[in-house]
């Protein structure tokens, strides 16, 4: 596996980077030509309207964001250049629609036995913008910065500003919620035609899907966060305030499409993609040999080692970041968890009452950490917190294992980029977070035990800073 690096940090990220252009990066003969599959109005998410999608081409001046240098006074200006970068995480968005057509998209495609039109169904409310007149272009600029009718001939004149911007149609990416929505449509799911990810497109070859908002928008950045950018958007992105919201809004987000009947479930069987995958999928043996049962208790979720058990890896970070910025709020969303797991024992009546519940606290914690600076101390807390016998006793599968690594490094990054730790002191402690990396990089021999032990060594480290 590549070792892939993300502009603002300088560790290894390899596994953080394949997780998070899971839903971009599937790999040439094809079933399907360049223009084949067009989205579909279906696919729009809510709040886009069709009318008024200019196109990548729109963007392309070299007076724009055309540039090949990034030489310009108020911005970069090779933003086109960046998203079309073949050897970057930038670079994948343009990719999106392309990798459909590779031998790894094509064969899902055989799997899932789809034509073209089932491609367009299936594929192209993710791998495609909607309203898009050339789909080979993928991801495009509006997909994410919204249709640009409105706006794009104003956005860029004297008394322009981000608030009268967003008032003509931009997408205010600066709010982390309004992005963790955009971003989770097509890095998570999303109700739309064509952005559901469902268990039998991850069965036929699909990348597992995972999400984590600050370390997501850091591997696809287009952009730099110099004075300038702080002027016209009101000031840096607190990238720890972005990681916790985006926790609150995946869980939002999984609890909105569990709770409707028409995802929750695929036949008679449930739908898997909402359960944790390695509750299942584990070697079987017959016989003595071998046959070591590799799960241990879970205290957050009160269930049989033999029930499958709903992939709460977004919850975990979300309660440690509660006991430390709402800890009054940090014990009710606790018991509903408990209690939402609990309550797939009873029946899909409960169950769906009890996620109701779920989603109102991790609603009323996302208001909170939206509001919260998220200090110094505070943060340093919160991976105190991630590492914590409480929450470390919950990292029983590799998914909530793999969102803590991605949590401790997004938020010691978050640090450096505020200017509350130097780089020099962050590089230092590199060896310990790339142990707990490497910790996670198989997901097939994942030791929940050796894990805790490598996280606990990353941030025992980084208390030095304090």
């Amino acid at each position: 596996m590549a070792v892939l690096r993300a502009t603002s940090r300088s560790g290894a990220l390899a596994i953080a980077a394949c997780l998070a252009m899971a839903g971009a990066a599937l790999g040439a003969s094809s079933l399907l030509g360049p223009d084949s599959v067009r989205a579909e109005p279906s696919s729009v998410s809510a709040g886009q309207s069709l009318r008024g999608h200019m196109g990548v081409a729109s963007c392309a001046g070299s007076t724009c964001h055309g540039r090949s240098i990034a030489d310009g006074a108020m911005v970069r200006q090779d933003e086109l250049l960046r998203w079309q970068e073949e050897s970057s995480p930038t670079g994948a968005h343009s990719r999106a629609w392309r990798v459909v057509q590779e031998p790894r998209g094509q064969a899902i495609l055989r799997r899932l036995g789809l034509d073209a039109a089932g491609a367009q169904r299936d594929c192209a409310g993710c791998h495609a913008t909607p309203g898009a007149t050339r789909v080979a272009d993928g991801v495009d600029c509006e997909a994410c910065h919204g249709t640009s009718g409105g706006w794009l001939s104003t956005h860029y004149t004297v008394g322009a500003s981000h608030g009268r911007n967003v008032a003509q149609g931009m997408t205010d990416l600066v709010n982390p919620a309004v992005k963790a929505q955009v971003c989770l449509d097509c890095h998570f799911s999303g109700d739309a035609r064509g952005q559901f990810i469902a268990h039998r497109i991850m069965a036929a070859g699909h990348p597992r899907i995972s999400f984590e908002l600050d370390l997501f928008t850091t591997l696809q950045s287009h952009h730099d966060e110099d004075a300038d950018y702080a002027q016209r958007k009101g000031g840096k992105t607190n990238a720890m305030r972005m990681w916790a919201v985006g926790q609150a809004e995946a869980v939002k987000r999984s609890l909105e499409l569990f709770s409707q009947p028409s995802r929750a479930v695929d036949g008679i069987f449930p739908e898997f993609t909402f359960y944790d995958c390695h509750s299942c999928h584990r070697r079987i043996y017959d016989g003595e040999a071998g046959a070591n049962v590799t799960a241990v208790p879970n205290p957050g979720r009160p269930l049989d080692l033999g029930t499958p058990p709903y992939n709460d890896e977004n919850m975990i970070m979300l309660l440690a970041a509660a006991k430390v910025v709402a800890p009054d709020a940090a014990a009710t969303f606790d018991a509903r968890a408990k209690a939402f797991h609990r309550a797939m024992l009873a029946g899909r009546a409960e169950t769906v009452a009890a996620a109701q519940a779920l989603r109102q606290s991790a609603d009323a914690l996302s208001s909170r950490f939206a509001a919260t600076s998220f200090t110094r101390d505070q943060t340093f807390a919160i991976m105190d917190s991630i590492a914590s016998d409480a929450i470390g006793a919950r990292f029983t599968d590799y998914e909530g294992a793999v969102q803590s690594v991605m949590a401790v490094d997004t938020l010691l990054g978050g640090m450096v980029n505020q200017g509350m730790v130097s780089t020099a002191s962050a590089a230092n402690l590199r060896v310990q977070i790339n142990q707990a990396y490497a910790a996670v990089r198989d997901p097939n021999g994942f030791q929940p035990i050796a894990f805790r032990r490598a996280l606990g060594g990353a941030v025992r480290s980084i208390r030095s800073l304090r």
